[in-house]
């Protein structure tokens, strides 16, 4: 009895060590970092506070001033769509700020995914590239069919018809025909692309001005046409169908949780500010011109797209936009045809320069992520005649021409914002995680932890000056368990939000509990010791402003429909599938770190064979 027991103890035993040394290897597999490269030639500081923002407004400045403004102002918050902006233009600050502080920490320019693989770790990094391309593929889909559909309307529907006459497809939750013009776009830019072509500066210039001029054109032509009964519809002449609920009129027909869902689609709005962060390296004075040209670039496009909302609904009663294109239909009500084809001189301009800016980046992730080993090589792989990742480039063009040519446009834009919200709430975790890493070789002698130990440790009741090894783990599993927090309260608001507002129990105990972890984790956090690492530009109000971003970006996400999730969710398990079976086994520093393997492991039985003897003797 008692020999079976000892062996059970000593089975026991090796179970516990095996599963602790798997977890230790599977975290190194995971959060294994790449490192900085060094002697990379800097690029020339020459970018003014002024350059950044106009190259934030031209990035951003698209689909959402011409299309997005009709579709959310119908379907979703009526004339309240100037505050769906507004809200969406916030999260976009909170998230471009903290975009800012990612890129200050690695000296060299490039996107959230080689910031993350520095700073961060691999799996982190592969999620935020595996969102970028997301970002990259779904934003060029919907900008080509945006300019498709905008076409379409120009023709009188012509193009549409006959697609509609000649392969229709009655198959749920896809377009009612296939978009052929939108595919053979997409392609002949992708081909052009992969055969050499620059993108031209000049060119992109011409587009972004006209689209400022056009905008102002709008907003003042509009102007004169304006009348705020629309905002005051009374309710009993609100159109009532069968297939079509348009709410309750007023200013705010859908209330405000139409608002709020309005908000999470206007958010693709503002997508393209991040370009701003990434000129770290080329802007003058990073500190000040950055978070300068991050806020500047969104309240400049925040007011174009609350000018243009604005008098979109003061022309036209909120139920008579037209989705597809709200602009030439509204001048073709009011019998402006001149202004019609003026302004979709714009939007054509615009959605040009949108598509460039969403293309051109597509081959750098995918090369990136290619070169260092985490995607297939031959995506990555450079032809020596054009000197572009070819084959990647073609494959990146066929897969967004088909998402274009089979999927509706606010599906779309749909998919579009909850990857990037994603990517956005990863930046403001990573950079919570950083700013309480250890920077150096601290040495420090833990207790064993007790749960009195735990709670001094939670509000660094020994008042720590420098981060430790356990303190930066202690705030890791904090900012774990924060978005956890988010979620639950705000998926208690998102569907019990009446509830909680007529005062039923227990939503509102589940959110007030929420409300109540979400304050007590980031107040741990704050406690805890900063970093001395000095940054060209760092955060504010860390943890509070990161906290804050990652808790709207959960909310906006939540309130997009579900069909985007599964999406979603069937696009982040390809991803997984395809890093678990490949990226992990072929990654460039697994090979890079097996070198360095068989040194460690002579230290490691080194120190055991002391420790051995020291036992015996």
């Amino acid at each position: 009895m008692g020999v079976g027991f000892d062996v059970f103890l000593v089975v026991l035993g090796g179970l516990r060590a095996g599963a602790s040394r798997a977890a230790r290897l599977a975290y190194g597999v995971l959060s294994r970092r790449k490192a900085a490269e060094e002697g990379v030639a800097r690029l020339a500081r020459v970018l003014s506070a002024l350059d950044l923002t106009a190259l934030g407004v031209g990035s951003t400045l698209g689909v959402g001033v011409y299309v997005l403004a009709g579709d959310v102002a119908k379907n979703y918050a009526g004339p309240a769509v100037i505050l769906s902006f507004l809200l969406a233009a916030v999260a976009s600050v909170f998230a471009g700020l903290c975009y800012a502080e990612f890129g200050a920490r690695v000296p060299k320019a490039g996107s959230a995914y080689v910031y993350s693989y520095v700073c961060v770790g691999e799996f982190m990094a592969f999620l935020i590239g595996w969102n970028l391309i997301l970002e990259y593929i779904i934003g060029a889909a919907s900008v080509v069919k945006a300019l498709s559909e905008y076409l379409d309307s120009l023709c009188g529907k012509a193009i549409s018809g006959q697609l509609r006459e000649w392969m229709p497809m009655d198959v749920p939750h896809l377009a009612q025909y296939p978009d052929l013009l939108a595919f053979t776009v997409i392609m002949a830019f992708s081909v052009a692309l992969a055969f050499g072509v620059k993108e031209s500066t000049k060119f992109n210039n011409v587009c972004t001005g006209v689209n400022l001029c056009v905008v102002l054109f709008v907003i003042i032509s509009g102007s004169f046409k304006a009348d705020t009964a629309n905002w005051r519809i009374p309710a009993s002449e609100v159109p009532k169908t069968e297939g079509r609920d348009f709410g309750s009129g007023g200013f705010a027909p859908y209330g405000i949780a139409g608002i709020i869902k309005g908000a999470a689609v206007c958010f693709y709005g503002f997508i393209g500010f991040d370009c701003v962060a990434t000129a770290g390296e080329e802007a003058r004075r990073p500190q000040k011109s950055i978070p300068f040209a991050v806020v500047a670039s969104l309240l400049v496009v925040f007011l174009a797209y609350c000018g243009v909302s604005s008098v979109l609904t003061l022309m036209l009663p909120y139920y008579m936009q037209d989705e597809k294109a709200p602009f030439p239909f509204v001048y073709d009500q009011l019998g402006w045809d001149w202004a019609k084809y003026a302004v979709s001189v714009g939007a054509v301009c615009a959605l040009c320069s949108s598509l460039l800016g969403a293309v051109f980046p597509l081959p750098r992730i995918i090369y990136a992520m290619s070169a260092d080993g985490l995607l297939f090589g031959w995506l990555g792989r450079v032809d020596e005649r054009t000197q572009t990742p070819l084959v990647g480039t073609v494959v990146a063009g066929l897969f967004t021409g088909t998402l274009a040519m089979i999927f509706e446009l606010e599906q779309l834009i749909h998919m579009m914002s909850i990857g990037t919200l994603l990517a956005y709430s990863m930046v403001a975790a990573c950079v919570l995680i950083l700013r309480y890493e250890r920077t150096g070789a601290t040495r420090t002698n833990d207790v064993p932890l007790t749960a009195r130990s735990a709670l001094r440790l939670l509000v660094n009741a020994d008042a720590a000056a420098t981060p430790t090894p356990r303190s930066a783990r202690t705030v890791t599993l904090l900012v774990t368990l924060y978005g956890v927090w988010c979620m639950m309260m705000m998926n208690a608001i998102d569907s019990h939000g009446d509830k909680i507002l007529s005062g039923a129990a227990w939503p509102t105990a589940v959110m007030a509990l929420g409300l109540v972890l979400v304050i007590g984790t980031l107040y741990c956090i704050s406690r805890q010791p900063v970093s001395e690492k000095k940054l060209a530009f760092s955060v504010p109000l860390v943890p509070w402003l990161p906290g804050l971003s990652i808790l709207i970006n959960v909310y906006l996400m939540l309130n997009l429909d579900y069909m985007t999730w599964v999406r979603f969710s069937i696009w982040i398990a390809a991803g997984l599938l395809i890093y678990f079976t490949y990226g992990a086994w072929h990654s460039a520093e697994r090979r890079r770190t097996r070198l360095d393997e068989p040194a460690e492991q002579h230290a490691d039985s080194h120190t055991a064979l002391l420790a051995a003897a020291h036992a015996l003797g």
